[in-house]
């Protein structure tokens, strides 16, 4: 499959407080935006996978009826929680290479934001278990939030990672964002006094360690890489994805949330992609929450386990920094689309379209997805070149 599919159209629409569209209009907007970018037209496109997001509109196969696709060889909605865009590219890529399709659309559109409501409120009843699978949340261990904070806790108790460390991080994406016209938080200045101070959300997890909520949506054209260099923009050669998916990783002995997916999925990414680790220009990690690029970092071996904290202390991952990462402001400051935020950051680097934040070295870019808390994963390997 090495070089065989490439990305050659994106398309994003207005991210955040956006009220004026349905999910399936900003959908509808996101292909009308990629198609366009790609040089290509509806009646060009003979596949379309969706991402199940919070949305139950968008979980339904009817949104192919409801987008006006027809005739379509590859169909289906699939839900790996924040891997998913990983998943979608690979199984794109696998079925242009078989010859099931020509030109497939992937996107992913939500609008959990209402007017008057709060980011909290948005995911507060996404979920609520009952029976036995309520049990916890009885006690209060419901949403994401806490089953984070209780990863970022044990880390801590393990290596001493500290609150400040795990600041250096929102910090770094925050200046990205202020490189960023598109990010939600452009023209807010971040500064590590300001994390710190910061309410708490979930001890250890401080307001400014969890992801924006976002209404928008994102769309990709992915097709043959002969064919994408015949289209208007630079093709983006998918080099390597690989998956991983743990389950459940609550049972004793498994020490949760502190060895992930990761490890394995970028093991087979690298491996599809022939190249090392080294060779990565850039990394564009899933970052729902600080800690989640903290032990991404680790799990693809970018730093010993347990050192992530010292690791990043030094804004390495900013402008400026050794190791950039998430270069339009990540999740945590730019806008929050699942795994589409960092896949689309890594496209526009790719191209060389990052304007004042573009990176001079951009030949191979890494993408992470995490579904979850950290139950499924993804890696994506992005080249200009196809090998």
């Amino acid at each position: 499959m090495i070089g065989k599919a490439a990305i050659a159209g994106l398309g994003i629409t207005e991210m955040g407080k956006v009220y004026d569209r349905t999910t399936i209009g900003f959908a509808a907007d996101a292909i009308a935006f990629a198609l366009d970018d790609a040089g290509l037209h509806k009646r060009d496109v003979d596949g379309l996978f969706v991402a199940a997001s919070m949305a139950p509109e968008s979980a339904r196969p009817l949104v192919q009826l409801w987008l006006g696709f027809e005739d379509l060889s590859v169909f289906n909605v699939l839900n790996a929680a924040g891997s998913t865009a990983g998943t979608m590219l690979q199984y794109a890529s696998m079925a242009i290479d078989a010859g099931l399709a020509e030109v497939i659309v992937i996107v992913h559109a939500d609008a959990p934001l209402a007017p008057g409501g709060s980011a909290g409120q948005a995911y507060r009843n996404a979920s609520v278990p009952s029976g036995i699978s309520g049990l916890r949340s009885a006690y209060g261990d419901f949403g994401a939030n806490v089953s984070y904070a209780q990863a970022t806790q044990r880390h801590m108790h393990l290596y001493g990672t500290t609150s400040e460390q795990l600041g250096a991080i929102a910090v770094a994406e925050r200046e990205w964002a202020q490189l960023n016209p598109r990010a939600q938080m452009h023209n807010k200045p971040l500064t590590l006094a300001d994390h710190q101070s910061s309410r708490m959300i979930v001890e250890p997890l401080h307001l400014f360690d969890c992801c924006l909520v976002s209404n928008g949506a994102i769309a990709f054209v992915v097709t043959s890489a002969q064919r994408a260099a015949t289209l208007p923009q630079p093709p983006v050669h998918i080099r390597g994805v690989g998956q991983a998916a743990p389950g459940d990783n609550q049972h004793a002995g498994r020490d949760p949330w502190i060895h992930t997916g990761a490890t394995k999925a970028a093991e087979l990414a690298f491996r599809q992609a022939h190249i090392t680790r080294d060779e990565i220009d850039q990394l564009q990690l899933y970052d729902c929450y600080t800690y989640t690029v903290l032990v991404t970092l680790e799990d693809y071996g970018f730093c010993p386990k347990g050192e992530g904290g010292p690791f990043v202390a030094d804004g390495k991952l900013g402008p400026g920094g050794s190791l950039p990462t998430n270069t339009g402001g990540g999740q945590l400051s730019g806008y929050y689309m699942w795994g589409f935020t960092p896949l689309s950051e890594a496209v526009i680097q790719i191209r060389g379209q990052g304007g004042q934040r573009q990176q001079r070295k951009h030949d191979h870019v890494l993408v992470s997805g995490n579904g979850g808390t950290f139950n499924f994963h993804s890696t994506t390997i992005l080249s200009t070149q196809p090998a």
